[in-house]
């Protein structure tokens, strides 16, 4: 919706509203249509009103019918002629006929509003909602009972909005990502949603093949979306977030429509055993490889237990444990620049990387300072199949993930993550 971002359109789907505006009839003086501020009801031929000085005349009617017929006329949904919410889903309704055309268009680089008008022309209902600062010019015709052709115009202009007004959706995956199987949908808005219910509304998630799924909000900034299970391989997933002017609760509007696909690859889960010090790689239900690995120094750096999920990749990362509160110059601080095939799996700062300096203790002991370590040659193997998204569990500790700290959906129940939607 800002004037710096480009629009996204998504179909907004019609519904019936019953209009309670008064009727223009084909001898109103004046083109505006009802809702709007429309003329007094005279006898004599339609003209335009001060809404829209300088337009011809548009009305096509002659007088009364022969056969009597009602005279067609026509109103809109919208009641004043400024500050129209950008919330709005344009209507305009044909009363005494049907409709014939209907045009709308916006000013500045807003261009026209698309729409279907209803099989019984009784309904022209717009394909998206309203742009902020935007006048908006509304013509239409409908062809009364009479047989009488009546054209009227309406001007009506939204609300202005600031940046700070307005949420816009960062999305991940990126589209056209391929991810692994326990990779969330998540949603994160740059203004906080206080009215969560209105913006889940118009936030889907369609799969191939279909699987269940739901969105749990973390805060009104984060919101994610998992399947029941984990999806299956091969599924495409599309994301369509429908909020370019949803009302976000607290006067902030959604900013701006996002649709995004995304693949889903192999299903890769390795199983990190901490007592046995072993990881089993398995892709597809096959075991492809069992590696000898160290976890967290107990108790002092106990690695968690839980599913985790691969956030992110470095082929080479530093790694510096004033990061996580050690002091470099202490006993147990550490600071290494080149820390090979890396791949985080918590946010507070559990990896599994290549630890060249502590083969002698891999497949044998828990050395690390709550990393999982492996050869040089295992973790580059492994970097190399691994995608974002991918699923390691954790067992062997009673220490287990704090809520938040990664893709840490898993490690709660269906029953409990659903219940983190606004739609429960």
């Amino acid at each position: 919706m800002s004037p710096h971002r480009t629009r996204v359109r998504s179909l907004v789907a019609l519904s019936a509203l019953l209009l309670g505006a008064s009727m223009l009839s084909a001898c109103d003086n004046g083109d505006d249509l009802p809702g709007a501020g429309s003329a007094d009801d005279t006898a004599g031929t339609s003209t335009d009103s001060g809404t829209d000085s300088g337009d011809s005349t548009d009305s096509e009617d002659s007088g009364d019918s022969e056969d009597d017929q009602p005279a067609g006329s026509i109103s809109t949904n919208v009641s004043k002629k400024t500050d129209v919410p950008v919330s709005t889903v344009l209507e305009v309704s044909a009363h005494d006929g049907r409709l014939s055309t209907v045009d709308v268009t916006g000013s500045g680089d807003v261009g026209a509003l698309t729409g279907t008008i209803a099989g019984d022309g009784s309904l022209w209902g717009a394909d998206d909602r309203l742009e902020p600062g935007t006048t908006y010019t509304v013509k239409a015709s409908v062809r009364g009972d009479d047989g009488e052709l009546v054209t009227k115009r309406q001007k009506f202009t939204t609300q202005n909005l600031s940046l700070d007004q307005q949420t816009y959706a960062s999305v991940s995956p990126l589209p056209g990502e391929t991810v692994g199987v326990g990779m969330p949908v998540i949603v994160s808005f740059d203004v906080p949603v206080t009215d969560r219910a209105s913006m889940e509304k118009h936030m889907t998630v369609s799969t191939s093949p279909k699987q269940p799924g739901t969105w749990h909000w973390l805060s009104d900034n984060v919101v994610h979306y998992r399947p029941k299970k984990y999806w299956k391989a091969g599924t495409t997933v599309d994301v369509d977030l429908d909020v370019n002017g949803v009302d976000a609760g607290s006067g902030i509007y959604g900013q701006e429509d996002r649709e995004v696909q995304f693949q889903i690859g192999d299903a890769h889960v390795y199983k990190v055993d901490m007592n046995t010090h072993q990881m089993k790689v398995f892709s597809n239900g096959k075991q492809l490889r069992t590696i000898p690995i160290t976890t967290g120094q107990q108790p002092k750096f106990t690695t968690r237990s839980g599913i985790k999920v691969i956030m992110e990749k470095f082929d080479s990362k530093r790694m510096n444990s004033e990061t996580v509160g050690i002091p470099v110059d202490s006993a147990d601080g550490y600071d290494l620049d080149n820390v090979q095939w890396a791949m985080r799996v918590t946010n507070s700062g559990e990896f599994i990387h290549a630890a060249p300096w502590s083969v002698g203790s891999q497949g044998h002991d828990n050395v690390s300072h709550g990393c999982t370590g492996m050869s040089t040659d295992n973790a580059d193997w492994l970097y190399h199949m691994t995608v974002r998204g991918d699923v390691v569990t954790y067992t062997g500790t009673d220490r287990g993930i704090e809520p938040g700290n990664g893709y840490d959906d898993w490690n709660m129940s269906w029953e409990d993550y659903k219940a983190g939607s606004a739609l429960a």
